[in-house]
Order: C-alpha cells, then structure tokens, then sequence
C-alpha cells in the first residue's frame, strides 16, 4: 500500500483516562456478587430466558463446552450451574442479540473505528455476513462466500513459495476445525502453524517434553481432591480459572493444603464462596491458601532452590524426605542437581526471593512430611526468559518427592483457551512431526513439508520484513495477543491479505493488510446444523480428556459459516475436486474429519464413540511412569541457572496482569472488583514505599517506558494505583502493556513472550 492509500488507523486505540474509582480490594472470591455479575451480564446481552436455558447446557455432557478456559468437567457435573462467572460472561458475549453487518461498515470506517477502545470494539456485536476491505479503502464491504474463498485461493496461487503463507490458530477453535486447517497448511507445503500456546504456555510443554517426555500435565481434576498440598505457582484461579476453585475447596475439606507463591495475593486463593452451597452465600467460605509466599517477579528458581535446600539438609539427617526408591528406580541426575544446589548459599537464595525466611521454613516442614503433592502453573512460570527453567525448577521438587506418576500428585499446567490443548494435540504445530507426517502419507495421501515453520515469534518476524504475503487466523486478536504491538501491526499491514476467522470485532480486524477478509463463522453455543441434522464438534480439556461439544442456539444468521466448512470450501477453492483429501465431504461429515483424526493424531482412537458423555483420555506417559523416550529411559532432574536482569537504579520489574472483567484480550467490563479497580484499565499497580521514593502519589498519571537493544517503548498515560505487591515490581493490565514487550526477547528454547518480566521506567506527566 502506498502513501497515497495508506489507511490512518490506530493499533494502539483510546488513551483517554475514565473517571476511575478506587475501593480496597475484595478478600474473597465468587459468592453473591458473582453470581450477580455473571447473570447481570448474559441477562443484557442474550435476555433472561435464553441466558438461563443456555447456561444449564453449558459444560452439560449432552451440551456445549465452554468458551473460555480448559479446566476439565467433573464426572458428575452439577445439573444446576457447572460455570463460573467468567464461563457465563464469555458464553454471553459470543451469543449476543447485538450483531453488525455490512451496514454497520458502511457508517463506520476502520480508522475511526481504530480509534475506539478495545472494549468499545467488543460492544458492536456479533459479525453476521462475510466482508472484505479493499486495497486503499477505509470501508469493509459485503462479498459473497465463494468470492471469498476464490480469493484466498487467488492469493495462495501468486505465492513464490507456500511459506509466504502463514497461518495462526487460536485456542477456542474444535479438535475438527483445528485439524483440516492444519492439514490445508501441510497441503499447500508450508508448516507455518503459529498457535496461541507459542504465547503462553509453550515453555510448559518444552520444559515437561524435556524432564518427562510429554508436553502436558499428568494429573486429572480427581486428583486434586485428595492431594495432600498443592503448589499454586503464578497463576491467579480467581479470575482466570474460577471453577479451579470448586477442586480446591474439596481438597481443602479432605485435609489438603495449599501455597500459593505470587508476586500478588489474588482473592480467589484468599477465600472462595462456593455459590453451589449455601454456605457460599451466607457464611464466611473456605479460606484458601495455607501459605502464601509473595516472591519477587521471576525468582521462583532461587525460590525452589532454597526451598530444595532445606529439603537435602532434612533428608540427609533422616533419610526420609525424598522418595529415593522411586528416584534410583525412575530417574536421571540426582547427583548433578545436588551438586549444583551447593553451588549457592541460602542467604543470596534468599535475598532474592523477597519472602521471608520464615514463610519458607514454613513451606519447607509441610513438604517434608507429604507426598502427594501437584503444582499447578500458568503463565507467571512461562512468560520469561528462563520460562523453561522455572518449570522445569518445580518438577525437580516432584521428583525428589516421588510425586509424579501416582494418584493425587504431578504436574498440572493450567490452560487458557478452552480447546488450546486439542489444537496442538490434532497437529497445530509449526515443528516437524516425522511420525505424524507418514501416518498423514499413508491415510491422507499427500507428502506434507519436512522444514520447520514459523512460531509466533518468527511470524512477527516474517511479517514485519515483507517475506510473509497470506496471513489468516483460525479465531482471536493476534494483533493485541502478540508482543511488541507497533512491530506487530507493522509488520501485518505489509501483507498482500490477511483473513480472520471470527465471531466478533476486534482490532485485528481494523489493522489489517493491503487486501483483508472477515469470515464470520458460528459459536461455541450455537447449533451447527447441515441438511436439517446437528452436527457436534470435540475438544480436548487441560487434563487430556476429550469430549463432544454441541450448540443449542440458532445461530446469529444463516449467513455465517462453521469454522471446518469454511476452512474446507478454502480447500476446494484451492485443490479442486481432484485432490487427495475430499475437501467437499470434510466440511459436510465431521465425523469423516474424526475418522482422519484418529487415524493421523497421535492417542486418538475411536473418537466418535468415546468422546460420548464424559469423554476419554488421551494416552499419558507419565500416568504409566513410562519414561522410555528419554535419555537411559528415565525421568530427567536438570540443573537451571539463577535468573539475570540486570536492573537499573530506575527501573522496575513489570509483569502483564488480566483484570477480574476480562478474558485474554476480550474485554467484557471496566472493573476489576477483586483488585478494588472501577471504571478503568490504564492503571499501574505499584508498592507505596517504592511510590513515595520517587515523589509519587495516588492516581498520578505516568507513561511506562522499555528501553530494550537501545529502543525505547512507550506506553502512555496510566495512573498509579498503590498496592500490596513486593518492592521495586510493578503490574499493569495487558493488552495495554503489550506494546512495552519487545518481540525479540523471549524464553530460551520455547520462544514465549517475556510478558510477566518487563524492565520499565515510570515517566511522570
């Protein structure tokens, strides 16, 4: 696009302060009020009889899974409300009443549209008809299907080589939709899979594929009853994964203890008010964390290795700390991790925690005498540098333990998006899988590339230096998800196209390249009917299990399109009839596109009989402590260096925060009730003695900069809000403070951002 048709548009959205409000924080999570705010939301956006016959299918074995996070069902889902307030706001804002089509375009360009806030945007509605924007216009117009896809296809055949091509997927996408739309990538030549999971929790799965041979947890939701502690290391369950709560409430009455280990102590691991009970909403609730210990941000290493420490000094006194028949029997490096643990003194271990000793020696007596101990994780471990090595840090305590492989003990990384496990587990992937590439030979009938692709990081990349022409997202923001935001939108307005796979607006849409598609497609609630018969969909939970999804609302308009069809009419647009995979007959059978699944996925079998109900569990090997894959054949204890930043006398440490209102990048409100925040984003958490240090005062407006290979980054205009949170760290919401994560710093080996570990100054306006 040149400058004469250049479109003005704005990545960054409104910086404009709210009339913000500030009250103390509330020490207790669910209960009344979110009961209140879950329905106050559905009842205005989908009315109140559809809200509540909706909200009892959801997460029901014969209903639809819910749009937002992954954490598993119960075996025995309760028939009243298996949701939390976060499931019914995510459920309300896919099946809105409110929908835009080319109408709403037609009054309103995308540059002035580019100039709304990220909530504003989500407001519009739902998208009910297929759009185009095109070169040097500021107005999406109406296309038709078919056009659509000739197009894409049009696009795809000018290509040099497939690898200009690039195609992300979000994690809300099904097990069906995800696999054909990786497969359409492998037949077009390229393997240029970025998915959300090389944003958040890739480091698990290269820190849990290098220490135990799979990429995923090991625990199941039963476990976490009678565990006897369970580790909560940056994650806040409270707001992110609400019905986590509900488990830790039952291990809890069981006898069960719980630590959480954060830089912020969030409500939902202060009390939880389970609505379910009647206790939930007239008593006092179930106090959460047995110990909280507020590490600094990113010293979880020197934390565990304290931690460690203590533990060898017990165990080589009493011989009965560590689980050494199982670590002789099950694993590799025992004698280099407890070299290593000498290499440091307790005191600079310490130091760096920011936690008091005695917090830790209390930590310390409560793990000695116990054995059933899981850690569950999300991305305050992953969104590093060494993201990897605090992972892998936590499994070296499972297995000196012997917590790993048993019932009531292991891993469990907490996921995100609710079917990002499955995406990966049916082949998005932008690694080479020789395995899977043979099986795709032998059942698909093409040779699928044998060269890596591109992740996220080297999306962005690509990109931003022209060499990437196609670009289209299955689902999400990628724009206000990725890193570095400036390099970000940048580098997508250098693409000849750019398409999203989408149920509602969002800023991806409005920073878009030279030629750009809006695909509308059905949701997670609706029905997806094909010659008067529904059809279901599968996902896979945080747990390995997966299981059928199927919509009970008509959908928004009969102008919208399922993800697989419309994924397999690009297809047909591009191969034609003649080709290996019947494009035509995917998008009308998905129990065809099961049947390849089974056939191509590793674990899948039999899928369309046993997803049924509660569905199956994908095969683990470290359920079976089958550790064959590794090194001698055995579990692996590694060695993992101290952390380095290197901070200036001016600089604080930042870590990317979710507000109780919000969902990845979709905004559902402007409060964030738990942190005591109304009416506002643009605000920045900050330690009182560290405000009056620097002459700082409550709601003073501040700019937020990151200076990173000498480039400054700049994030206008938040207010200071002073807070509980340790010295010389900061916290700030994301997807504002994106724009300060430099694209090229990330986690050694897994490539994830380092959004929880930002160097930044405060500027002063």
């Amino acid at each position: 696009m040149d400058a004469k048709t250049e479109r003005n548009v704005s990545f960054r959205g409104s910086e404009e302060f709210l009339d913000i409000e500030l009250k103390d924080p509330i020490t207790h999570a669910a209960g009344y009020l979110g009961v209140r705010e879950a329905l106050k939301h559905t009842f205005k956006e989908m009315g109140v009889l559809r809200s509540m016959r909706t909200l009892l299918s959801m997460n029901q074995k014969d209903g639809f899974d819910c749009p937002s996070c992954a954490w598993p069902d119960p075996e025995h889902p309760s028939p009243v409300a298996e949701y939390c307030e976060n499931g019914a706001k995510a459920l309300g804002d896919e099946a809105t009443t409110e929908k835009i089509g080319a109408s709403f375009f037609q009054k309103n360009s995308v540059e002035e549209l580019s100039q709304l806030t990220d909530y504003e945007l989500n407001k519009f509605g739902r998208l009910v008809e297929p759009l185009i924007l095109k070169p040097g216009s500021v107005h999406y117009e109406p296309i038709s299907w078919q056009a659509a896809f000739d197009l894409i296809a049009s696009e795809l055949k000018k290509l040099n080589n497939p690898d200009e091509a690039i195609f992300y997927t979000s994690g809300r996408s099904s097990n069906e939709a995800a696999f054909i739309y990786g497969m359409f990538a492998r037949a077009l030549g390229t393997n240029n899979l970025p998915d959300c999971s090389n944003m958040c929790h890739e480091s698990s799965g290269v820190a849990l594929g290098e220490t135990l041979g799979i990429g995923k947890g090991s625990t199941t939701l039963e476990d976490l009853y009678e565990a006897e502690v369970i580790l909560i290391a940056g994650q806040n369950p409270g707001t992110n994964h609400p019905r986590m709560l509900s488990a830790l409430e039952k291990c809890k009455k069981n006898g069960g203890k719980v630590i959480s280990i954060n830089p912020l102590e969030e409500s939902g691991l202060v009390n939880f008010k389970n609505p379910q009970h009647l206790g939930g909403w007239i008593g006092g609730g179930e106090d959460m964390a047995d110990i909280y210990l507020p590490v600094n941000i990113n010293q979880d290493i020197p934390l565990v290795k304290l931690i460690l420490k203590k533990l060898v000094a017990l165990d080589e006194q009493s011989k009965d700390v560590f689980d050494h028949a199982f670590i002789e029997k099950y694993t590799d490096g025992y004698e280099s991790l407890i070299a290593d643990l000498k290499n440091y003194t307790s005191e600079e271990l310490l130091a760096q925690t920011g936690v008091s000793e005695e917090k830790i020696n209390e930590t310390v007596a409560l793990l000695a005498s116990k054995s059933k101990i899981i850690v569950c994780w999300a991305m305050g471990l992953t969104q590093h540098k060494n993201g990897v090595e605090n992972i892998r840090e936590f499994i070296n305590l499972l297995l000196l333990k012997g917590a790993i492989g048993k019932p009531n003990a292991g891993t469990c990384p907490v996921r995100g998006h609710s079917n990002v496990q499955g995406d990966r587990s049916v082949g998005i992937q932008h690694f080479v899988d020789k395995e899977m590439n043979a099986r795709i030979k032998e059942h698909l009938g093409f040779t699928p590339p044998d060269h890596e692709g591109v992740d996220v990081v080297g999306t962005l990349k690509a990109m931003y230096e022209g060499k990437a022409k196609v670009f289209m997202c299955l689902g999400g923001n990628f724009l206000m998800a990725a890193s570095d935001t400036e390099y970000t939108a940048k580098g997508i307005q250098n693409c000849d196209l750019t398409v999203q796979v989408s149920t509602k607006l969002n800023r991806t849409h409005l920073i878009t390249g030279k030629t750009a598609l809006i695909l509308p497609t059905i949701g997670r609630s609706e029905k997806d009917m094909k010659d008067g018969k529904p059809r279901h969909f599968t996902v896979e939970n945080s747990m390995g299990r997966v299981k059928r999804s199927k919509g009970i609302l008509k959908p928004a308009a009969d102008t919208i399109m399922s993800e697989p069809e419309i994924i397999a009419n690009m297809g047909l647009a591009y191969f034609g009839e003649g080709h290996s995979m019947n494009w035509k007959a995917l998008g009308n059978d998905y129990e065809l596109i099961r049947t390849q699944i089974d056939q191509v996925a590793k674990g899948f079998s039999k899928t369309e009989e046993r997803s049924v109900g509660a569905g199956y569990y994908l095969p683990n090997n470290v359920r079976e402590l089958d550790f064959s894959m590794l090194p001698n054949g055995k579990a692996q204890f590694s060695v993992n260096k101290l952390p380095e930043h290197k901070l200036a006398k001016d600089e604080y440490m930042l870590m990317t925060i979710r507000s109780h209102d919000q969902f990845n990048t979709t905004i559902y409100g402007l409060d964030d009730r738990y942190r005591g925040v109304y009416n506002a984003r643009r605000v920045i958490f900050m330690n009182i003695d560290d405000m009056k240090a620097v002459g700082l005062k409550k709601l003073d407006v501040v700019d937020i900069t990151s200076t990173y290979d000498d480039q400054v980054r700049t994030a206008h205009n938040f207010k200071v809000v002073p807070y509980n949170i340790p010295s010389g760290n900061l916290a700030s919401y994301f997807p504002e403070t994106n724009v300060l994560v430099p694209y090229n710093h990330f986690a050694d080996r897994s490539k994830t951002p380092i959004s929880k570990s930002v160097k930044v100054r405060l500027v002063k306006k």
